[in-house]
């Protein structure tokens, strides 16, 4: 098992910049649209403040050794969160973001190695590092949706991407939509920068990744590894996309972005 401490230093760094920025905002800029389709700012601060809270109590139920709370409870929470007014929005996220970035941050050596986790969506308890990590993903893309609302240039902070770029569970088989393919099946040779990392994209019945360069690909994509993570949760549409992005061969930019569409 790696150790969280990275990831949860990578979520103490998301926290603290998009804390700073949404203590500024008017409520002209809580109204803006955001990276993310159909929501404004104030919208994707909603959706992270109550996922703050739900991480929150997850994690409070592991370490008292209780199930996690309910359906019930969890539909309640966005409940509140949805009746609140854009500016209620904003204060409520900076207060739940931070008690769980503190929370992380005060668990103890043997409780970052031992802890096991139930994240209610996967098919078993996932230890701290997987835990913190998957909460990392939401902080950095939904934090990437507030700040392209205000730069079209904006991309994911290098310490999510160091994080993030192979980071485990492998979600691809479950965000992507391999019937976009069409029945053509394809293999890719990626290469990343920043850092720099070759792996292969495999598009078949099931979409996933090999850590492996492959022996014979039918195309190639070279892009920096944070355009790369924000392909694959859907966010780099034309204007987003950096111009240090090529292709070769099938690798169709306009197929991939249909292939991983966002969640």
């Amino acid at each position: 098992m790696t150790s969280p401490d990275p990831v949860i230093t990578a979520l103490r760094v998301e926290h603290d910049r998009l804390a700073e920025l949404a203590s500024s905002f008017t409520d002209a800029d809580l109204a803006q649209p955001s990276g993310a389709t159909l929501w404004d700012v104030s919208e994707v601060l909603s959706h992270l403040g109550s996922g703050a809270n739900l991480t929150h109590a997850a994690l409070h139920a592991a370490l008292d050794n209780r199930p996690r709370p309910d359906s019930d409870w969890q539909h309640a929470v966005w409940d509140e969160w949805n009746a609140m007014a854009r500016r209620q929005r904003a204060e409520a996220f900076l207060k739940a973001n931070h008690a769980l970035t503190e929370l992380l941050e005060s668990l103890d050596i043997d409780t970052r190695v031992d802890l096991r986790v139930d994240t209610g969506f996967l098919p078993r308890p996932v230890d701290v590092t997987t835990f913190a990590r998957l909460r990392l993903s939401e902080m950095a893309l939904h934090s990437w949706d507030v700040r392209v609302a205000f730069d079209d240039h904006a991309s994911l902070t290098p310490e999510a991407t160091r994080q993030l770029l192979h980071g485990q569970p492998d979600l691809l088989g479950w965000i992507s939509r391999p019937e976009q393919l069409d029945g053509t099946y394809a293999v890719i040779h990626v290469t990343t920068s920043a850092p720099e990392s070759h792996f292969t994209l495999r598009m078949e019945d099931r979409i996933s990744v090999d850590l492996r360069s492959p022996r014979d690909a039918d195309g190639t994509l070279t892009l920096p590894a944070e355009a790369w993570l924000r392909l694959v949760a859907g966010r780099l549409r034309p204007h987003h996309t950096p111009e240090a992005l090529t292709t070769t061969g099938v690798a169709d930019v306009r197929l991939l972005r249909r292939l991983f569409p966002g969640y």
